[in-house]
């Protein structure tokens, strides 16, 4: 028996490795499917609705942009624990600096069109500053990480309470608010110009890379492979946009201004909301990030203190240096997810980001970034980002209470490292 399936199995490995997908990849895009395909069931097929992809859309764009920075963190093998808090002092500040001290300070009334650009300014500044501040607490006065930004957890979630007194600031500037996601859409027509343009750019990347390691005598997949694998992306791109531009905007909202949307009237006027411009802010951040991690000295130094921090510093890198810049970098990222939080619910509260920080590890962790340090991927943060999300929101719809959404959280949590264990302990053996 063993003799005839060994054929079959050798072909099987054949495919995988000619087609030369990480298998982990190929796990948690599994994962999210199966959750997907379960909720749906169970929810009698609203899950999987246009209407529901585009808000489960949009809630996981300030997780993602954070647990892409957390990547670099714990890969560094610290944690972050104020993530949450530092997004809503960064929130705070925003919010009082549209609503309260440009108006007083500069005579800006809002409005004004250089005020969302002047508040997104200072916002980012101060999570750099904060989390370099950070940053320069772990790296250069040897604090433990845990500590510092425990710290953190407790000081900016009520430094940004003492900033608005505890009272929920807005109407925050309406140009602000198109980050936020369904206030700032692309439409039907400019949402497929997006997508083809970023599956041109994608096919043509992964072809140019094939010819970039042919040309220097490196193996290359087989065609059929490679054509399959770009088959997929432009599928997977497409789809999605293709499934954004089917959720349409209601008559009610376009009887307010059909105009708007190219109409004279709003009856029998039809619009799609198409690609949210978070979802741009995310795609950009995965970008520069993946750039970061891959093609940077910064990313190279980044891994290599990681895989070995005494072998690192031995080597010349200054590794409390590059500590701030990691902890600033997580800062700025947590100011940009606060930007697209505060402008999705419209204003700024005092429990905006609340439980975020522990989102924010959870996806990275599920992403399959090692606690040991050394490894991790930003596009596996995003898509544990996306599984977390999907898994809230689909026991929210089922009609799961939040203590026991927060218990099968954590149970996946804990799932998710143990596999990961047995995954590099089985891949080490090997």
């Amino acid at each position: 028996m063993s003799d005839q399936n060994a054929p079959q199995t050798q072909s099987k490995r054949s495919f995988l490795q000619s087609l030369e997908v990480d298998t982990r990849l190929l796990g948690m895009i599994g994962a999210f499917v199966l959750v997907c395909l379960v909720f749906n069931v169970l929810t009698e097929g609203r899950f999987l609705t246009p209407r529901n992809v585009f808000n489960l859309t949009i809630q996981t764009v300030s997780v993602a942009i954070m647990a892409t920075g957390m990547v670099f963190v714990i890969v560094t093998r610290h944690i972050d624990l104020s993530v949450g808090a530092l997004l809503a002092t960064c929130t705070a500040v925003m919010g009082m600096t549209q609503t309260e001290w440009l108006p007083q300070i500069l005579g800006l009334e809002l409005g004004h069109p250089m005020i969302p650009w002047i508040t997104i300014a200072i916002g980012l500044l101060t999570g750099a500053v904060i989390g370099g501040a950070q940053g320069w607490l772990i790296g250069y006065q040897a604090i433990p990480a845990f500590i510092v930004t425990l710290g953190g957890l407790l000081i900016w979630r009520n430094v940004g309470w003492w900033m608005t007194d505890g009272a929920t600031i807005g109407p925050l500037d309406q140009t602000f608010l198109l980050f936020g996601g369904i206030n700032g859409t692309l439409g039907s027509f400019w949402s497929w110009v997006v997508g083809l343009l970023a599956t041109a750019v994608a096919l043509y990347a992964l072809w140019s890379g094939r010819s970039t390691k042919k040309s220097h005598g490196f193996p290359v997949k087989p065609a059929w492979a490679e054509m399959l694998v770009m088959g997929f992306i432009a599928a997977a791109i497409l789809g999605f946009v293709a499934v954004l531009n089917a959720y349409t905007v209601p008559e009610r909202v376009i009887a307010r201004d059909p105009a708007t949307f190219g109409c004279e009237v709003a009856e029998g006027c039809v619009a799609a909301y198409g690609l949210p411009y978070s979802v741009l802010v995310l795609i950009a951040v995965a970008i520069v990030m993946t750039v970061i991690a891959l093609r940077t000295r910064l990313g190279r130094y980044i891994f290599a203190t990681g895989g070995n921090p005494d072998a690192a510093e031995l080597s010349g890198i200054n590794t409390r240096l590059l500590t701030v810049k990691i902890f600033a970098m997580v800062g700025v990222l947590s100011a940009l997810a606060g930007i697209v939080a505060s402008a999705r619910l419209g204003y700024h509260t005092n429990d905006i980001g609340t439980l975020d920080e522990l989102r924010v590890i959870a996806a990275a962790v599920i992403g399959g970034t090692a606690l040991s340090g050394g490894l991790g991927t930003i596009y596996g943060a995003i898509i544990g980002a996306l599984i977390m999300q999907s898994l809230q929101s689909g026991m929210a719809m089922v009609g799961v209470d939040a203590p026991y959404q927060n218990i099968v959280v954590g149970a996946v949590l804990v799932l998710a490292v143990w596999i990961d264990i047995q995954y590099r302990k089985r891949v080490g053996a090997k």
